[in-house]
């Protein structure tokens, strides 16, 4: 249960960029495109559960050279990944009043924004392989995780605006930075669960 909880809290770490592109995706539209919306979430969380994979499946390649700093390793990336989504989150300045207008949903730019949005989980999959993570359970949590908070930064975005999406970056920011933090103690021996 532990290591669900633990996921989980990294599913909603990671998902947070994805959270804010998705809000900003449902400010564009005047009513809630329920296809379009779908589309977003899965995009989103296709790609958070794919570079984590990815990430995995190269830190396997180098584990055995890094076995006695993994738990370093995995601080300094989420510490560093962390550290940065909340610096972004507090730089980013919001705009005024958004015009809303009906725009078809274009397929490159979600590629784009998807991979864009996920890059952070691929440093994070690097961290799961160190750790003796299990894979699957991991990218299938973050996924739908991703999934279904896009979607619900779309109505979000559609219904509130872009009032929030910067505090949910920073505290996503802070939870990558708290569960790094848990590592690095945990593996030290300062924090037993």
């Amino acid at each position: 249960m532990a290591l669900f909880i633990e996921l989980f809290l990294m599913g909603i770490g990671l998902s947070m960029d994805a959270f804010a592109v998705s809000v900003c995706k449902g400010l564009g539209m005047v009513k809630v495109n329920k296809k379009q919306t779908v589309t977003i979430g899965l995009f989103f969380g296709g790609f958070q559960a794919l570079m984590p994979f990815i990430g995995w499946v190269l830190g396997r390649q180098f584990e055995h050279y890094i076995k006695s700093i993994d738990h370093w390793v995995a601080f300094v990336l989420l510490g560093f990944i962390g550290g940065k989504m909340m610096v972004e989150s507090l730089k980013k300045e919001e705009d005024g009043v958004v015009k809303k207008e009906d725009v078809p949903l274009n397929i490159k730019e979600m590629f784009v924004l998807a991979v864009a949005t996920s890059i952070d989980a691929l440093a994070v999959g690097i961290t799961f392989a160190f750790l003796g993570t299990p894979i699957v359970e991991a990218i299938s949590i973050i996924g739908c995780t991703t999934f279904v908070i896009s979607v619900g930064g779309v109505y979000i975005g559609n219904f509130f605006g872009s009032k929030y999406k910067n505090r949910a970056e920073f505290v996503g920011g802070l939870i990558l930075v708290l569960l790094g933090l848990k590592i690095l103690l945990e593996h030290l021996g300062i924090l037993a669960l």
